[in-house]
């Protein structure tokens, strides 16, 4: 006999012990079932039973249980009612397994084939790409979803006649792109016009927990925020959350050989230009003289008052138009003094060298109010400054609402090259805010600080504004204020040491000075890190003018 004929009979044997098997242990089998059932209905009575009569419900069972034992034949009359109880309760089957879940790919992207076809389809087409029988397998090539069930990644092919050319047309496949993919997220669209493909992908989100910090940047460089990797061909390192990381900068380069010296930031309320201007003043403070007009005049920028390399901080018309007039004089004597150094082949003197930045919040609203009042616009004191301001090393940033783009003068649009648009933008607001269309369709919910950068002809690429604070605002976290007041400048009226005690407190009352052997030990005591003092001390030195 054959070794196949041999296993062949095995198997035969096999089953057949195994269907009189299961034929003889049918009924404990029945009756196992029907027990488990009875102990899992016990078990979910038990739990569903409150706290406070689980006691008198327990000492019920146990009489039960005694009184069946006392019975003639209890404990058999009661076995014998569980196991028909059991094989009554067990006979019926089991429970059918539940419906697979819909797929998650197959449901989602049936919508979205959906949704893209009125827009991509055309009547009068006799193999349509969109709408025929086969589904979205026609034109959605590859895509991706993440573990919680969300598309990342979608590739699609559209028919040649669609208008891809046309802004219009794009907005409108993007809009409804990011309405059945989410819109609490960013997607970029990488349109293919050669290929007739579309290229969609979700952005991860930008940090939003780094502060403000020195960063290392090479001197007339200005770090404006953090971007993706696709953004940026350039790592720095960063203090992000009190861990040391390397993120992505925008960096912004300033001076005499920039090719975009002066900067316009665009945003909605409340959605980080003042902390872009405060961003930007601390990083220029080591190496520049600053001039700071604050049109809004909410006080956000007071704590750069009275400090070193600041000339003022106006929040008032007249003072502005005073800051701004000896702003245009100053470039003009910059000028003079570079042309006749260069002239007489020496150094130009270190007052003409040294950058002077002009930073303007909220300057509309100053204009409104000059216009009311017949006074010269403060945006046309601008004029020269941004004309002439990188041969004489004068950079003007300005920063405003969205809304207020078109009160904005011609020469300040035309001559602001490098610009920045935060919150919340509609894809027109986007194009006009940076001269360029966004690739980038923006989520329904942003962030303070975020963003759209453009330096120049270069694409626009995300921006997340570092984290900086007014370090006046007392609902401001204590970290993020500790971190801007360790950048600001102190003067020698700005004291680093504690407060004073009691005793010293009344002798600055009485107008009395301390020894100065006690001053001298008091910053070498202890080696603690001391707070800084944000308050003016008694009497404080004025600032010189600066016109």
């Amino acid at each position: 006999m054959s070794l196949n004929r041999h296993l062949s009979k095995g198997r035969t044997l096999a089953r057949t012990a195994g269907d009189h098997a299961a034929d003889m242990f049918a009924p404990i089998t029945l009756i196992g079932r029907g027990l488990r059932r009875h102990a899992d209905w016990a078990k979910g009575r038990w739990q569903a039973t409150p706290k406070d009569r689980r006691g008198p419900t327990l000492f019920l069972c146990a009489a039960v249980a005694l009184g069946v034992f006392l019975l003639p034949h209890g404990p058999l009359f009661a076995l014998v009612a569980l196991m028909a109880s059991s094989a009554w309760v067990g006979r019926a089957p089991k429970a059918p397994p539940a419906a697979p879940e819909p797929d998650v790919a197959e449901v989602k992207l049936t919508a979205l084939y959906a949704a893209l076809t009125p827009y991509l389809a055309a009547p009068d087409d006799l193999s349509p790409l969109y709408g025929n029988e086969n589904g979205f397998r026609t034109a959605f090539e590859s895509w991706e979803f993440d573990p919680e069930g969300r598309l990342t990644e979608l590739h699609l092919a559209y028919p040649a006649y669609f208008t891809d050319t046309e802004p219009g047309a794009r907005a409108r496949i993007e809009q409804v792109v990011q309405g059945k993919a989410g819109r609490a997220r960013e997607y970029r669209f990488e349109w293919d016009e050669e290929s007739n493909r579309l290229r969609v992908s979700a952005l991860a989100p930008l940090a939003t927990d780094i502060c403000a910090q020195r960063f290392v940047t090479a001197p007339g460089e200005i770090v404006l925020g953090f971007t993706d990797e696709a953004g940026s061909r350039r790592m720095i390192p960063v203090n992000q959350a009190g861990v040391s990381a390397q993120q992505p900068p925008v960096i912004w380069r300033t001076g005499p050989r920039s090719a975009e010296p002066h900067l316009l930031a665009l945003g909605a309320t409340g959605h980080g230009t003042s902390t872009l201007i405060r961003s930007i003043a601390l990083q220029a403070l080591p190496f520049a003289d600053l001039v700071l007009i604050d049109g809004a005049g909410t006080g956000e920028h007071a704590c750069l008052v009275n400090r070193p390399g600041v000339h003022t901080v106006e929040t008032s018309l007249h003072g502005t138009l005073a800051a701004l007039e000896w702003a245009a004089q100053e470039t003009a004597r910059r000028l003079t003094a570079l042309n006749a150094a260069r002239h007489a082949g020496a150094t130009a003197p270190e007052d003409v060298t040294r950058p002077l930045w002009i930073l303007l919040d909220h300057p509309t609203e100053l204009s409104e109010l000059a216009h009311a009042e017949g006074r010269p616009d403060p945006q046309d004191l601008l004029e020269t400054p941004l004309r002439h301001g990188r041969a004489a090393r004068v950079t003007v940033v300005i920063a405003d609402d969205i809304e207020a783009r078109d009160r904005i003068t011609p020469t300040l649009r035309a001559t602001t090259r490098a610009r920045v648009v935060l919150g919340p933008t509609t894809p027109e607001e986007g194009h006009a805010a940076l001269g360029a269309p966004l690739d980038i369709v923006p989520a329904a919910h942003a962030p303070a600080g975020r963003g759209y950068a453009r330096i120049g002809n270069s694409a626009p690429v995300r921006l997340q504004v570092p984290a900086t604070v007014d370090p006046l605002d007392d609902e401001a976290p204590a970290q993020l204020r500790d971190a801007v007041i360790a950048l600001l400048p102190h003067r020698d009226t700005r004291t680093e040491a504690p407060a004073p005690s009691v005793p010293a407190a009344e002798a600055v009352r009485r107008g009395e000075e301390q020894p100065a052997a006690e001053a001298d030990r008091r910053p070498a005591e202890a080696g603690a890190e001391r707070p800084v003092e944000l308050g003016k001390e008694h009497a404080p030195v004025r600032p010189r003018p600066v016109w």
